[in-house]
């Protein structure tokens, strides 16, 4: 899964669904420019390949914000439901591990990991969740603290009855309907 450098081609595509995706939800980043964007993206064309894999896993990555003291571009998935390609993952490496029978193929963090990206933390998620109703029907991890994790516990989120719910099993646990949702900064 790790992202692979694009060509020409599949740059410009990129870029495309990105644009068009940023002018049909301009109420996820109120005050950017997609000028300003586009300038980032071809002027950090290494981390092309990260965002490409956001896109192929489904997540529909979208700019929601823009870092004030660095000027970074932030892209989160924004699909309406957790990335299908990225489902049925537990949380960790030790979680994956510690399975001995009806082991998932990945982690959600080492997933990440090797995407490039990093996943949501909950205030990241709770962000993302006043910017539209995300997750009706999936539940994604999020960025657990230590101590919970080092107590064998991670932490996921979801919507329902209009509600953002915070959520915690085992890391071990992995189930169809959940995966994870990232962020790059460009």
């Amino acid at each position: 899964m790790k992202p692979q450098k694009l060509n020409t081609q599949q740059t410009l595509k990129l870029i495309e669904t990105l644009k068009h995706r940023f002018e049909s939800n301009t109420d996820r980043h109120k005050g950017i420019k997609w000028a300003d964007v586009e300038e980032r993206l071809k002027t950090n064309y290494k981390k092309l390949p990260a965002l490409n894999q956001m896109e192929a896993t489904g997540g529909e990555p979208d700019v929601i914000g823009k870092d004030k003291h660095t000027g970074e571009i932030i892209f989160v998935d924004c699909s309406p439901e957790s990335p299908n390609g990225r489902r049925s993952v537990c949380y960790d490496a030790e979680a994956l591990a510690s399975r001995k029978e009806h082991k998932p193929k990945h982690s959600a963090l080492g997933m990440a990991a090797e995407m490039g990206i990093q996943i949501l933390t909950e205030e990241e998620y709770r962000k993302l969740q006043k910017l539209g109703q995300f997750d009706l029907k999936t539940s994604s991890w999020i960025a657990t603290p230590d101590d919970i994790r080092g107590l064998g516990g991670a932490m996921f989120c979801d919507r329902r009855y209009n509600t953002v719910w915070i959520y915690h099993n085992g890391a071990e646990s992995y189930y169809a309907a959940r995966g994870f949702r990232g962020s790059l900064r460009i």
